[in-house]
């Protein structure tokens, strides 16, 4: 065996094994081999069984509300309409292959489950931040150091836990729409608690004055549903890059995370400091509903540049493959 130059030793190709080079030969490899695929999928599948526990105890009361009142149920659709249309039109500037639908099934499934670990650590850590941080910032820092950062985790990992070892998933682009759709799963079942909430606050599911309530919040909703597909969509976007880039794959997913998470956090702080009806000549409703649109509209205008501009240069690539 010769010494390499600096770059590091040469591929040895004869009688390298266990040398610089291995590949499962023996029972033991092979052993080997197996018993490592088992610990990914115990992780993997203990991790969901763990979210399904979570859901049942944090937000099982959304799926005994629908069965008690169906229109929980369709108050819920109908409140993450908008941000359906926003993954559809995510999912239609993808240059490349159309995903598979079960992948996309499996991210917002997994989103719905994953969202009881943010209802938990939300819950949990809002008393420490309270507790080392003044009052008068409490707040705001329980939505960046918190709600953003825990929140946007959760619904990338519905997308690292499946969809992202995938084959479908073959291109950068790919992870903008698979965090759309985790976005899309997170808003769902948030919404659908929201809506429970004010049914049971307005005297239960079956109070029929109990209507009104859930009506106004499931209107509420359906503008900050799209904010959660957004912000995924990014860190998703992210998440592709990482995987199709040689090297850095931390950085870059630790990069969108912090863009989606900083954004989350940003927006959850305007809308809860900021009295919208303070402003002459408009009411809070209408306030609230302009901000949201700006707001939003400035995240996905930015959005659409990034996608747009992979576009770009994926049609370029492929131009240049067919000349060749």
């Amino acid at each position: 065996m010769t010494r390499g130059d600096d770059a590091g030793e040469e591929p040895v190709t004869d009688g390298g094994y266990e040398v610089s080079t291995w590949e499962p030969r023996t029972a033991l490899d092979r052993l080997a081999v197996l018993v490592y695929a088992g610990l990914v999928w115990s992780a993997r599948w203990g991790v969901v069984a763990l979210a399904v526990l979570a859901f049942t105890a944090q937000l099982g009361l959304v799926v005994y509300g629908i069965t008690v009142r169906p229109t929980l149920g369709v108050l819920t659709v109908a409140s993450i309409l908008p941000a359906l249309v926003i993954v559809g039109a995510i999912w239609r500037q993808d240059p490349t292959a159309r995903q598979p639908a079960w992948p996309l099934a499996a991210t917002f499934l997994l989103s719905v489950l994953f969202a009881s670990f943010a209802a938990v650590a939300n819950a949990a850590l809002k008393s420490v931040v309270a507790g080392y941080v003044p009052s008068a910032l409490a707040l705001v820092a329980f939505f960046f150091l918190v709600v953003g950062p825990v929140e946007e985790t959760v619904k990338w990992l519905a997308v690292l836990l499946y969809a992202y070892d995938t084959t479908g998933f073959d291109a950068v682009v790919d992870g903008a729409v698979y965090g759309a759709v985790a976005g899309l799963g997170f808003a769902t079942i948030e919404n659908a608690l929201y809506i429970s909430r004010a049914i049971i606050d307005a005297g239960g599911f079956q109070a029929a004055r109990s209507l009104q309530g859930a009506f106004e919040v499931a209107t509420s909703r359906s503008f900050v549903g799209p904010g959660h597909v957004l912000y995924s969509s990014i860190a998703g976007y992210y998440l592709g890059l990482a995987k199709f880039t040689d090297d850095h794959w931390g950085p870059i997913v630790v990069k969108g995370l912090l863009i989606a998470a900083g954004i989350h956090a940003a927006y959850n702080a305007i809308v809860t400091g900021v009295d919208f009806g303070a402003f002459p000549a408009v009411s809070g409703g209408v306030g609230f509903v302009a901000f949201v649109f700006a707001f939003e509209g400035a995240v996905g205008y930015l959005l659409y540049r990034k996608l747009s501009k992979y576009e770009r240069y994926y049609r370029a690539g492929a131009t240049r493959a067919n000349d060749g």
